[in-house]
């Protein structure tokens, strides 16, 4: 029998049709198999573990066909001890059942860090030291001297603080800056910027930041971190000016038709020119 003969036999043609039936179906098996081990389709929303305690996080995950893991903790005054302050993926996100949800706890016990030698440093110098220790600046006030914005005295709870000494995480320095306490800076303009952005602006001049609200459309801590400022006082104008050590206030919202239509404001996200140091 010729090869052409053997190719177009019944019995060559009938087994290869078995064959690729075969291929087929071991190849349908193989997808569904897949499709039941990687949950294709299965997808649910991650619960909000903020605040809650352990058993109570425990309890949700389970009930939510999750797992956990706690993974780190912070010292925050935000949440009590023992509770929930961050998770991996954020509450909403659309996630698989049985996924490992990362969890930070607020500890038990306050960090505590180190204070930082800010004496004879420029005012923004400082302010990047402040945060990198995990502290807060508090209140500027203006010594009389003939240099502008030098820290002359570190402070917390109004009484003096060294280089090195042991501070909680989280802790409020107040600093004395040289200068006139009769002299004027520049007004900032803060329309746009986040809480954050806004008060690491302040917190680089001998200006003080005051009180801040939010607006209806925040309602929670991570709206809040969306925010922008949407009005402020004193006003911003150009060569308007403010005396040194005076308090800005502000006023925070998610919704942009709140903002003056001003094509020179500047939104969360953009980068914000950093002003030469004052002489």
């Amino acid at each position: 029998m010729s090869l052409k003969e053997f190719i177009l036999s019944k019995q060559f043609l009938r087994n290869l049709g078995l064959a690729i039936l075969i291929i087929i179906g071991a190849l349908t098996i193989l997808i569904l198999c897949l499709s039941i081990y990687t949950r294709h389709g299965q997808v649910k929303s991650v619960p909000d573990f903020f605040g809650l305690t352990i058993k109570e996080s425990e309890a949700l995950a389970k009930k939510s066909k999750l797992t956990y893991v706690i993974i780190d903790s912070v010292y925050t005054s935000v949440v009590p001890k023992g509770c929930i302050a961050e998770q991996h993926p954020k509450a909403g996100f659309k996630v698989k059942k049985w996924r490992n949800i990362s969890l930070t706890i607020n500890a038990f016990r306050p960090e505590m860090v180190a204070m930082p030698d800010l004496i004879n440093l420029p005012i923004r110098q400082a302010s990047a030291l402040i945060e990198n220790a995990g502290l807060f600046i508090g209140t500027k006030t203006i010594r009389p001297d003939l240099s502008s914005d030098i820290v002359l005295s570190q402070l917390t709870n109004g009484k003096e603080i060294s280089p090195n000494d042991s501070l909680l995480k989280g802790s409020f320095i107040d600093l004395v800056l040289s200068g006139n306490s009769n002299r004027s800076t520049s007004v900032p303009n803060l329309m746009g910027m986040s809480l954050k952005e806004a008060t690491d602006r302040i917190n680089g001049t001998s200006l003080n930041l005051g009180a801040y609200n939010f607006d209806t459309s925040v309602v929670n801590g991570e709206d809040s971190l969306k925010a922008f400022v949407y009005m402020q006082k004193p006003e911003f104008k150009e060569d308007a000016t403010i005396q040194s050590g005076r308090f800005m206030y502000l006023w925070f919202t998610l919704d942009s038709l709140k903002l003056p239509s001003d094509s020179t404001l500047v939104m969360p996200g953009d980068t914000i020119p950093v002003p030469a140091a004052e002489n």
